[in-house]
């Protein structure tokens, strides 16, 4: 099996999510370092455009989002499982839930102008700008919370995760799953990244107590590599052979169409390539980049748009 590259940074929370995964897993993987900002020429050199962090790269195969990421580590190693079978709707409920509706309030209130204050102050000003601007860059045309209201609403989803953990280790009972890997990561970037406006947490000391269980799983031994190595990579290999999987057509788009896929919200860069297969979960696009080959990259369906491209 080609060994599985993550592109990352480290205060992604995203990231954070998969890195726990893959030591979750127990697997073996690559460290590719990119930019926490635009521009992200080696990103793009194998997505197409798509932005978003973290990547999984597999040879030349790009796995974006990390609910797709987790599936894809799930079918590399099924044990321990992120999706048991008892509790693959439910797990899967809550993780999108974390993934957004816990997700934006905590970035909300850790990013608040005095939280921002404090993870940038002891960096030159110039960084928090390039930063503001950029994250203002991926959400034009969001909706966002204001500190007040994202403050409550995390407050909120705070005491809910509180409840879940009453009286079991995990949120959905004895051993970690997707939901925990979902909810853990914007948590941990209150509490890590930024620890200034960590005192949020103190009021849910089972909370407390379930992150530092899910701290406690690692990242495993992750390798270096550079972006270039990475490329490199990806143009020595070919996609993987595609899964005999059923086409399921919403859009009444045919496979071997041009398309784009972009997401919906937040970072809608799109990237266009031919349409190679549209599962009952997830987008693969084909496309060639004059650097790393010929790729195949894949999107969940979830979250995501895909569109025709018309001549």
């Amino acid at each position: 099996m080609t060994t599985p590259i993550l592109h990352h940074y480290p205060m992604s929370p995203f990231a954070e999510k998969a890195r726990l995964m893959l030591g979750f897993k127990g697997l073996a993987w690559q460290s590719v370092y990119i930019p926490s900002v635009m521009p992200k020429p080696d990103v793009v050199a194998l997505t197409g455009g798509y932005r978003r962090t973290p990547l999984l790269q597999i040879g030349a195969d790009i796995w974006c989002d990390t609910s797709l990421i987790a599936t894809v580590l799930e079918h590399l190693k099924p044990e321990p499982a992120l999706f048991p079978e008892h509790l693959k709707g439910i797990a899967r409920i809550v993780a999108q839930w974390a993934d957004t509706d816990l997700f934006w309030p905590a970035m909300g209130y850790t990013l608040s102008p005095k939280g921002a204050a404090a993870m940038f102050a002891k960096q030159p000003p110039e960084a928090a700008q390039a930063f503001a601007a950029d994250r203002g860059a991926m959400s034009a045309g969001m909706t966002r919370l204001r500190p007040g209201d994202a403050t409550s609403a995390y407050r909120s989803h705070l005491r809910r995760l509180a409840n879940m953990l009453h009286e079991q280790p995990y949120l959905l009972g004895e051993k970690p799953c997707i939901a925990d890997f979902a909810a853990y990561h914007p948590l941990w970037f209150t509490r890590v990244v930024n620890p200034a406006m960590a005192g949020i947490l103190d009021a849910t000391p089972g909370v407390l107590a379930w992150m530092d269980r899910m701290a406690a799983i690692g990242h495993g031994q992750p390798a270096k590599l550079t972006s270039t190595e990475a490329i490199a990579i990806a143009a020595a290999a070919e996609p993987a052979p595609l899964p005999q999987e059923a086409f399921q057509d919403d859009h009444g788009i045919a496979l071997g169409s041009r398309v784009t896929v972009a997401a919906q919200s937040f970072g809608t860069e799109t990237t266009e390539g031919t349409l190679v297969a549209a599962t009952r979960t997830h987008y693969t696009l084909a496309r060639t980049d004059d650097r790393a080959g010929r790729l195949h990259v894949h999107f969940p369906r979830i979250g995501y748009v895909l569109k025709e491209v018309k001549a």
